[in-house]
């Protein structure tokens, strides 16, 4: 876990698709990885995974394999959008 001052010197990227309220994960290199946090809540910690890991998961997005993630209705007094 990446605290946030050790965040503050990394060049986070978002998608361009998220919204403008800033509710999106944003991804940066990280020394032999790369961290991914919540843009809206970066106090919480960044996550750190190697390069291989990432590179797995980003070939699974392409490929649609987490697709029916976001078809799943949002837990009772939650939104999407946290």
């Amino acid at each position: 876990m990446l605290d946030l001052e050790g965040q503050r010197a990394l060049a986070w990227v978002k998608a361009r698709a998220s919204s403008a309220a800033g509710m999106c994960v944003e991804a940066a290199a990280h020394g032999d990885g790369v961290a991914v946090r919540h843009s809206r809540s970066p106090e919480e910690g960044a996550l750190l995974y190697s390069w291989e890991e990432f590179a797995a998961f980003l070939d699974g997005a392409k490929r649609g394999e987490f697709d029916h993630l976001v078809d799943l209705p949002a837990p009772r007094g939650a939104s999407r959008e946290s």
